[in-house]
């Protein structure tokens, strides 16, 4: 049995919409999916594209899925008491290596420091992410900076946040699992009223709300989005958060495209 990890956001509701596979699935934020997968302890799951780049020697892809926005993505969100140009120091979430790093790719002055440093007046923004990030943008009316549309704006390429990471050795059956995964987000997306109905009694948002975030969200790891994503690395070597830009290395498999 494939133990599968599933990222404990809404944002996951469309791939794990109906999932025909026989596995064990482990939920948790993505800075602890990250570790899992890097240690093994979970043979599959989406984790920071930052975090995948840096222990790119011990883990391979699956190729055809990952976790990308073109444009606004909702769910990544800088708070900024001030303009971006003034921001000097950033509050950042604990739970996303991926979306801390893209903050410091696109405010490279800015200081970074515990998220509890903005509560205290210590800090100019605070980074939130995935339902934090959906539910502050519903309550908050302090501005709210989008940062899959700041990535846009810069790039013109779309922002790859999560990529399906496998540790080494493989485990079995990762090949007919992507396939299943696949097939449930295609079925997910033939079915967007159904997916946002479920959606809305698992995470508790309207389902109208919904089906509009999971419109936004790209699982399609096609040939933009890998050129996101190999931008991003670049900028993140040269912003000092990597040493180099790994090649991507990809799990042998035969199914098509994601639609």
């Amino acid at each position: 049995m494939v133990r599968l990890g599933r990222i404990s956001y809404a944002n996951m509701a469309p791939v794990f919409y109906r999932v025909d596979a026989d596995v064990e699935e482990i939920q948790g934020v993505p800075t602890e999916l990250n570790r899992m997968v890097v240690a093994g302890e979970l043979d599959t799951a989406a984790i920071s594209s930052i975090e995948y780049a840096r222990n790119a020697d011990k883990l391979k892809l699956l190729p055809r899925l990952c976790v990308a926005s073109e444009g606004a993505v909702d769910s990544i969100q800088l708070v900024a008491r001030k303009p971006l140009e003034q921001v000097r120091i950033v509050a950042v979430t604990p739970e996303s290596a991926t979306s801390v790093a893209l903050t410091k790719v696109l405010l490279p002055e800015a200081d970074q420091l515990p998220l509890e440093a903005y509560e205290s007046g210590d800090a100019d923004a605070k980074l939130l992410i995935g339902d934090a990030a959906l539910k502050s943008a519903f309550e908050d009316p302090t501005p709210h900076y989008d940062l899959g549309r700041l990535w846009m704006e810069r790039t013109g390429l779309p922002m790859v946040f999560a990529v399906w990471a496998c540790p080494e050795p493989l485990a079995d059956g990762l090949a007919e699992l992507e396939d299943a995964l696949v097939a449930s987000l295609r079925l997910a997306r033939a079915e967007p009223e159904q997916l946002a109905f479920e959606a809305a009694e698992r995470y508790g948002y309207p389902p109208g709300f919904l089906a509009r975030y999971f419109e936004k969200l790209r699982y399609r790891f096609g040939p933009r989005e890998r050129a996101g994503l190999y931008t991003f690395l670049e900028l993140a070597r040269d912003a000092g958060l990597l040493e180099s830009v790994p090649e991507l290395r990809f799990v042998q498999t035969t199914g098509a495209a994601v639609a």
